[in-house]
């Protein structure tokens, strides 16, 4: 601690004591608390305590106080156990009876304050920062604080039991951890005398009546099993097994959920990926006897473990089977030709209670929509232990989503009633369509190919498509056409896929003109997406030049909806790359006039539109360009970005800012890069007099287009992003052209090296804006910015590093230092009636 902090300490702590006194914001306490857990990590908390006797004082004036405010004793109690953490200083505070005066029955526990979830919450805290080492748990377990603990698992105050529980399992975990290398055993009496406490709560907890205690008890092992994996779980496991398999043969299971969570938490140790464990064999019990709704969760954990879980393959058989039965239930409702086979030979669980789920109209639509995101889960998954059936399941997504259009035709009684349960229902809807979207990437899916075109179209055809659902269909179908477009047979397919694709741009065009704005934007969002993934497919082009979708795509730059404007820019900026491939083709030498005029269109929207995000998405665009090399950008390079840099300097929108200092970071290192500047290993190593030629030749391109103009405007823009972006940018340009004789010449030529800051930056540009031309050499202030020296001159003296350091350092650096938080305690006690007052 500090000089300055450990003098202004003793008067904190007497304001904090002292009841007549008020702390107006509470916050300054948690501040307090996180100052001295800082404190105590790098020094002694003895010393500190030795040091500051006022910190100890501050303690038993507390607890000597008749009333004391809640936050007030739930602050000190966490401070002394934050202190209590240290074995030293632990002994420090019990010689004084401090702890036991705190955490015993004589304390807090037995006054009215008890009444308050903050001194609640504040005492187990506190006793959690004491658990580091044994002296604490004997003190706990001596003074009957475990008691405590365990009554607080079924606190009213959620925090308060959620606290109890990890303490609890801090307490278990730490008082076991010197059996973490060698074999144990359960009923052996070397084992720590806390932990056989807890062992035996928690085992008494689970054959009791009282559900309460049994969810405790469950969500307790399952915190135990997923933070330790050492030896010892195994064996609490054997001695807890029977309790927890007899609930799961309860009638029904009412603990299934926690049940699920348990598992889930040992499945994913080491300590069980035996085959031969006896969990496996609860899990299976689990698969059998839970109910469907719950039961899948545990299905897809387990079917995700890495292969190295040694466990049984029958297990994971059985796993896959729980999630495929409701898509067969699904799938056997409608009427469908036996060109495939169904999903499951047999099923795990009785299929009734699967048909019951479906058929209710409160569990149907949730219980498909969780299946649904299971499997989509599942097809991510790079190594899959078992096979999945991949047509019949895409049959059954299909089936769904008619069912939600009234397109399936029922073949049962379970059948009508999914069929008027899903009817319009958007949540189910949009499950599926991420699922068959999921399902893309499987090369089996080419023979299902027709069936699933025709769904897709279906639904983005629809009037009564929702939005969301609308934007869900594109989404899915791009991922079809992109997986079929990448597939080693898509030749073959061919025709099929030209004829959908011409079907799609018809429904595109609807989609383009209609009234809601959010339709619009989802339909341009899809088309550029597409024609990013495709744009090389010669027969995409063909088909997309012979629709209107382009020409509408144009119009839309003029939307009245921003957000439309704005993606109708991203849009014509991939279909501009298209328009150059095809006026190259004869009878299309227009396509160049077109292409100027997209041009010219985007750079007016950039000049004059109104809101931010149509300018934002041009700056995109044109960097987008810059990278690829986009033909309009390759034919003058430099006047391209020289206009660039002049529009976005007087763009009021940061964002469209940064944009700019992004087009100039990405055309600073194509032109350092073409001159073979870069920092590439591989690159050739230069000469020194090439070097410096290929140096000086880039510094006049970049001094052309006023680069460095823009970097140092940005660099005293008040945008924080922009200012720090800059900063970035003109640093490294800077280590790049240090070999520049003009940057290397330093004091040498008699020139001021004093480093300066942005207010002599801001004079330097004003001078540069009404320079008329270039001034004499060696005069940073009066050389204009296309006199490469006095760029050069400037970019030595400005003080970057500096710079960086401010614009990098918080905005509040100075008021979050501890001697600025204990002044404010200070300055605010006493005036939170006065603040109440002035609320109103």
């Amino acid at each position: 601690m500090d000089r300055e902090c450990s003098q202004l300490l003793p008067s904190v702590c007497a304001v904090l004591g002292d009841s007549r006194q008020l702390v107006a914001d509470d916050t300054f306490l948690e501040k307090f608390l996180d100052w001295f857990k800082t404190l105590t990590e790098t020094e002694s908390s003895l010393l500190l305590l030795r040091e500051n006797p006022c910190l100890t004082e501050l303690i038993t004036c507390v607890l000597k106080l008749k009333d004391p405010s809640s936050s007030t004793l739930s602050f000190i109690l966490r401070l002394t156990g934050i202190f209590a953490a240290s074995e030293s200083c632990f002994q420090y505070l019990q010689q004084r009876e401090l702890l036991i005066s705190l955490f015993g029955e004589v304390g807090p526990l037995s006054s009215a304050l008890w009444e308050e979830a903050s001194v609640r919450s504040g005492w187990v805290q506190g006793v959690h920062s004491m658990v580091q080492h044994q002296s604490a748990l004997h003190f706990l377990y001596n003074c009957g604080a475990i008691d405590v603990i365990f009554t607080l698992q079924g606190d009213p105050s959620l925090f308060v039991a959620s606290a109890a529980n990890q303490l609890l399992v801090h307490m278990l975990t730490f008082s076991l951890q010197s059996f973490q290398t060698k074999p144990v055993n359960i009923k052996d009496c070397d084992w720590p005398i806390c932990a056989q406490k807890l062992i035996v709560h928690i085992e008494e907890s689970l054959k009791s009546n009282s559900a309460s205690r049994i969810k405790q008890s469950l969500k307790l092992l399952t915190s135990v099993f997923g933070c330790c994996h050492d030896l010892w779980t195994e064996v609490l496991w054997s001695r807890l097994s029977e309790p927890i398999v007899y609930l799961l043969e309860e009638e029904p299971v009412h603990t299934g959920h926690l049940l699920v969570d348990l598992f889930l938490s040992m499945a994913r140790s080491p300590v069980f990926s035996c085959p031969e464990c006896s969990l496996w064999r609860s899990v299976t019990c689990a698969l059998e006897h839970l109910n469907p709704a719950q039961v899948g969760r545990l299905a897809v954990g387990v079917l995700k473990l890495q292969e190295w879980y040694e466990f049984p393959q029958a297990v994971r058989i059985q796993a896959l089977s729980v999630v495929l039965q409701p898509m067969d239930c699904v799938l056997k409702a409608a009427s469908q030709p036996l060109e495939y086979p169904g999903l499951l030979n047999k099923s795990v669980n009785d299929s009734a209670t699967v048909e019951t789920l479906l058929s209710c109209r409160s569990s149907c639509a949730s219980f498909l929509c969780q299946t649904l995101a299971h499997l989509e889960e599942l097809q991510y998954l790079t190594c899959l232990p078992v096979d999945l059936p991949h047509i019949p399941l895409l049959q059954s997504v299909v089936t769904i989503l008619q069912f939600c259009i009234g397109l399936a035709t029922p073949a049962s009684c379970l059948g009508n009633k999914i069929s008027r349960i899903l009817i319009g229902c958007f949540r189910v809807q949009r499950s599926a369509l991420d699922s068959l979207g999921a399902l893309s990437h499987w090369e089996s899916h080419s023979v299902f190919m027709g069936s699933v075109f025709d769904i897709l179209l279906a639904y983005l055809k629809s009037p009564d498509t929702s939005p969301t659902v609308l934007k869900k269909s594109f989404q899915a179908t791009l991922k079809w056409l992109v997986s079929l477009s990448e597939a080693p047979s898509s030749k073959d397919h061919w025709q099929q896929t030209e004829q959908f694709l011409r079907d799609l741009f018809l429904v595109l065009q609807k989609r383009l003109c209609s009234p809601y704005w959010e339709v619009r934007d989802s339909a341009l969002e899809f088309l550029t997406l597409l024609v990013k993934h495709l744009r090389e497919k010669e027969g995409f082009r063909q088909v997309l030049f012979s629709s209107e979708v382009p020409k509408l795509t144009e119009d839309l730059l003029e939307d009245p909806e921003s957000y439309v404007r704005a993606s109708a820019v991203t849009a014509m900026g991939q279909l501009s790359f298209l328009t150059h491939l095809i006026s190259k083709k004869p009878g299309l030498e227009n396509g160049n006039v077109k292409e100027k005029s997209i041009v010219a269109q985007l750079k007016e929207i950039l000049s004059t539109d109104s809101e931010g995000f149509p300018r934002r998405a041009v700056i995109r665009v044109f960097i987008d360009w810059l990278r690829e090399g986009h033909p309009d950008v390759l034919k003058d390079t430099e006047q391209f970005v020289s206009s660039m840099l002049q529009a976005v300097n007087s763009d009021l929108d940061w964002e469209v800012k940064a944009g700019g200092l992004e087009l100039a970071e990405v055309f600073s290192a194509q032109t350092l890069g073409r001159l073979g500047l870069a920092a590439c290993p591989y690159a050739a190593v230069l000469s020194s007099a090439t070097r410096s030629t290929h140096l000086s030749e880039s510094l006049q391109i970049f001094c052309r287009v006023k680069l460095f103009e823009f970097l140092f405007g940005a660099l005293c823009d008040c945008d924080r992003p922009v200012a720090q972006k800059a900063c970035d940018i003109l640093i490294a340009l800077k280590a790049e052209l240090r070999d520049e004789s003009s940057l290397k010449e330093g004091t040498s030529a008699g020139l001021s090296t004093e480093a300066r800051g942005i207010a002599w930056l801001e004079e330097t540009l004003r001078r540069w804006s009404s320079c008329a031309k270039p001034c004499p050499r060696g005069d940073a202030d009066e050389a204009g910015s296309q006199d490469p020296d006095g760029v050069l001159l400037v970019l030595r003296t400005v003080d970057l590093e500096g710079l960086h350091r401010s614009l990098n350092r918080s905005s509040d650096h100075i008021e979050k230092s501890p001697q600025s938080l204990l002044q404010d305690i200070l300055a605010t006690v006493g005036t939170l009636e006065e603040n109440e007052a002035d609320c109103y």
